[in-house]
């Protein structure tokens, strides 16, 4: 007869990873995108950058469909976190998600070769994820996959990105980025629940209005195609929603995850 043990989980199952083998996990897998081409990068990106509209199209139905009421943001900004299901649990490349795992690695070995490695990936998956939402945008204005109505919800949607001036949106995303991040340190905890962990942390993105420049990019070049925004208000709001998730993502949760295990590595 087998030990009855054997069915019983080990501790390592029963626990939860502690800070430094969080640290290890995230690592490998921003070394494992370092070491992947950037054809791959780049396709992965263009799909994320497609994907993501799903948020977009997905509050817009929300906001044309739910009564107005005390509630109508609380419900229709559920519809935001779709596009991020689809990106995380599908690992595909988003930008934001980038912000933390390569430069793991970077800051517990520095050198240029990693350095300029990061720089790479961040340019080919940033550049794949614009021209993945540019292109999702396109069809959905120009190729009819949207009624009218259904068009009007998504702009009175997007709207809200254009409303802050460039240092409220760059104060804006740097939440956003360091949300993201956390959602990425999350993950290897979540052992089943990684769609919670998802859903909430990106609900709470746009429960807040902060700006993620990815899903932001989206809802710019919707508005620029139906002729609310115009090229200097695209860059702007790109601009300052990258520097903000860059410094949510890398400046504040990459060195505080970095700092809290310097003395283990």
């Amino acid at each position: 007869m087998a030990d009855k043990d054997d069915d019983r989980p080990s501790q390592a199952e029963r626990s939860r990873l502690n800070a430094f083998e969080l640290y290890e996990v995230v690592s490998r897998d921003g070394e494992s995108e370092l070491d992947r081409p950037a054809t791959s990068l780049w396709w992965s990106g263009v799909a994320a950058g497609i994907a993501i509209t799903a948020s977009l199209v997905t509050e817009g139905l929300l906001y044309l469909h739910l009564p107005e009421g005390p509630w109508h943001h609380a419900l229709s900004s559920l519809g935001y976190t779709v596009g991020f299901l689809i990106v995380v649990i599908g690992r595909l490349q988003l930008f934001t998600e980038n912000t933390i795992t390569p430069v793991l690695p970077l800051l517990s070995h520095p050198g240029m070769e990693l350095a300029r490695g990061t720089a790479i990936l961040w340019a080919v998956v940033f550049a794949a994820n614009m021209v993945g939402g540019l292109l999702a945008i396109a069809v959905m204005v120009y190729g009819g996959t949207v009624t009218p109505e259904q068009l009007d919800a998504m702009v009175a949607v997007s709207r809200v990105v254009l409303g802050h001036g460039w240092l409220e949106t760059f104060r804006l995303a740097i939440p956003a980025g360091f949300l993201i991040a956390a959602a990425v340190w999350l993950l290897p905890n979540a052992r089943g629940y990684e769609i919670w962990v998802v859903v909430g942390l990106t609900y709470v993105i746009a429960l807040g209005d902060y700006s993620h420049v990815i899903a932001g990019a989206a809802e710019v070049f919707l508005l620029w195609m139906v002729g609310e925004a115009d090229i200097a208000k695209i860059l702007g709001f790109i601009s300052a929603a990258f520097l903000g998730n860059v410094v949510g993502g890398t400046g504040l949760f990459a060195l505080l995850a970095y700092g809290q295990v310097k003395q283990e590595l």
